[in-house]
C-alpha cells in the first residue's frame, strides 16, 4: 500500500506539491479569519507564491499564535465540526483542534498508509497502548487507521501490564503501538510471571513519544535495551496534533517518510531560512487537505535532520531523522549546548535507576542551569559517581544531580490532566 506519489522522482513529488500548495493557500485566504489578517499584516500576495522555495516569502506562524489567537484558525462553521481535540501542551498552554468528517477521513487514510509502511496489513492485530478519550488525537488516528486499513484493534489504553499481558495471550496481536519506555515494564512483568517473550507472537512496535534511536538510526540505549531481550522490530513514528499527519519508518529503519498528498516539511534556522542539507533545522510544516484548522509554515519546536536520498523501500520521498530535542528545551550549560534527549539517553543506561526527571531553570545571573532527581530502591555514593561520570565521558559536562523520593518524582512526572508523563521540567522564563 504505498501511494503513487511517494516512488516519484523528486521534481514529479516538488510539481505535486506545489499544485496542492496553491490550492491551500486560495483556501486559507478564503476561509481563515487569522490568515487572511496575517497575509494582510504581512503584505503576502497568495497568487505569487507558486514554488516551496517561495514559502520563505510567507512569515512562519508559531504556537504562540495558535494559543492567542486559536478560534481565528477554524476555517468552517460550527455545525461542520465532528471532533474537538486538545494538544497535550508539552511546553505551553493546550491549543484546541476542531475536526470535519474530511478531516477524520484524511486522520485515517495518513494513519492507514503509515501503518503500511511499517510492514503492517490486513491480516494483523494491533494492541492500542495510548489513550483514545480525554481529547487525545494520538489514540483516536490510530483506532482510524486500523480500521481504514482492514486490520484488528485491541483498544487497552494506557499503562497496567498485567492487562496489557491478559489481552496479548487472549487475543494474539501481532503489533503494539505503545510508547517504548513502557516496553520494559512489560518485559519485566513477564520475567517475573514466566511468561516467554519471545513466543508472544508479538513481530514489531510502533512506538510513539520517546526516540529510541540515535542520530545514524542505530538504537539508543532504550532501544537495544528493549531489543536485547524481546526480538521484535521497533518502528518510530512521529506526529502532532497540529499536524494531523505522521512520518513513520518503513522495514529499513532509516527515518520517518513524509506523505507529499499530506504535509509540505521545512527545515528553517533561527532566521527562518531552510538549513544547509545534512544540517538540523526546526520542523516547519503546512498542511494540506485539511478544512477545519489548516496551518500554513508552522514551526513545530522539533528540531532533527532530513533525509532526502531514495530509500531501499522504494520510496524517494523525504525522511526525518529522530528528534535531536525541542527548540525551546535547548540548553547552554557551561558552554556547551546541549538538548534533554541526550541526557535521557544517559540515565537510560543505568539499570538501577527506578525513574528520574530532569529539571532546568536559570541561576543568579540568568544561565542555565540543570537539576536531575533520580531514584533508586539501592542510592549509592558509588552509583552517583558512575552517573556522573558517565555524564563526564559522553557529553563533556556534568549537571547537578540528587537522589529523590521515587514517589516526589512520579509526582512531578505525572501532573494532573497530563497524558503522559513530563521527563522535563524547564522553569526558565
Amino acid at each position: 500500500m504505498i501511494p503513487d506519489i511517494e516512488t516519484k522522482s523528486a521534481a514529479e513529488i516538488k510539481s505535486f506539491q506545489e499544485a496542492k500548495l496553491k490550492i491551500a493557500l486560495n483556501y486559507l485566504s478564503e476561509h481563515s479569519p487569522f490568515y487572511k489578517r496575517h497575509f494582510d499584516e504581512h503584505q503576502i500576495t497568495v497568487s505569487e507564491i507558486k514554488t516551496l522555495e517561495d514559502l520563505t516569502k510567507i512569515s512562519v506562524t508559531t504556537k504562540d499564535d495558535l494559543q492567542q489567537f486559536n478560534d481565528d484558525f477554524i476555517c468552517v462553521p460550527k455545525s461542520k465540526i465532528i471532533d474537538y481535540v486538545t494538544t497535550s501542551g508539552t511546553l505551553g498552554d493546550p491549543v484546541t483542534f476542531a475536526l470535519t468528517d474530511a478531516d477524520l477521513e484524511r486522520l485515517a487514510y495518513n494513519e492507514a498508509i503509515s501503518f503500511a509502511c511499517a510492514g503492517v496489513t490486513s491480516s494483523d492485530v494491533l494492541q492500542l497502548m495510548t489513550t483514545i478519550d480525554r481529547r487525545f488525537m494520538a489514540g483516536l488516528a490510530y483506532f482510524l487507521g486500523v480500521r481504514k486499513l482492514g486490520a484488528s484493534i485491541i483498544r487497552v489504553g494506557a499503562g497496567v501490564p498485567e492487562l496489557q499481558w491478559d489481552s496479548i495471550i487472549k487475543f494474539k496481536p501481532t503489533y503494539l503501538i505503545v510508547v517504548p519506555s513502557f516496553l520494559l515494564k512489560l518485559i519485566e512483568y513477564a520475567q517475573q510471571h514466566d511468561i516467554d517473550l519471545n513466543a508472544s507472537g508479538i513481530k514489531g512496535a510502533i512506538c510513539i513519544g520517546e526516540s529510541f534511536r540515535n542520530d545514524d538510526f542505530s538504537l539508543n540505549t532504550l532501544g537495544e535495551k528493549i531489543t536485547e531481550r524481546w526480538q521484535i522490530d521497533l518502528y518510530s513514528t512521529y506526529a502532532s496534533t497540529e499536524m494531523s499527519t505522521a512520518f513513520t519508518e518503513c522495514k529499513a529503519q532509516q527515518g520517518g517518510h513524509l506523505h507529499p498528498e499530506l504535509i509540505i516539511a521545512e527545515l528553517l534556522d533561527d532566521h527562518n531560512q531552510p538549513v544547509k542539507e545534512g544540517e538540523i533545522g526546526e520542523l516547519t510544516i503546512t498542511t494540506l487537505g485539511i478544512e477545519a484548522m489548516p496551518l500554513l509554515r508552522f514551526k513545530t519546536g522539533d528540531m532533527m535532520k532530513a533525509h532526502t536520498q531514495p530509500c531501499s523501500c522504494g520510496r524517494t520521498t523525504l525522511r526525518l531523522g529522530p528528534i535531536a530535542g525541542r527548540k525551546k528545551q535547548m540548553i547552554k550549560y557551561k558552554g556547551t549546548t546541549l538538548y534533554p534527549p541526550a541526557m535521557e539517553n544517559i540515565l537510560n543506561n543505568f539499570n538501577t535507576l527506578e525513574c528520574f526527571v530532569i529539571e532546568i531553570s536559570h541561576n543568579a545571573i540568568g544561565t542555565d542551569e540543570i537539576l536531575i532527581r533520580i531514584a533508586s530502591a539501592n542510592p549509592t555514593d558509588q552509583l552517583l559517581g558512575q552517573i556522573k561520570d558517565h555524564f563526564r565521558a559522553k557529553l563533556r559536562v556534568t549537571p547537578m544531580i540528587e537522589w529523590t523520593d521515587k514517589n516526589v518524582i512520579d509526582t512531578l512526572r505525572f501532573p494532573k490532566l497530563s497524558r503522559k508523563p513530563i521527563l522535563v521540567i524547564d522553569k526558565r522564563k
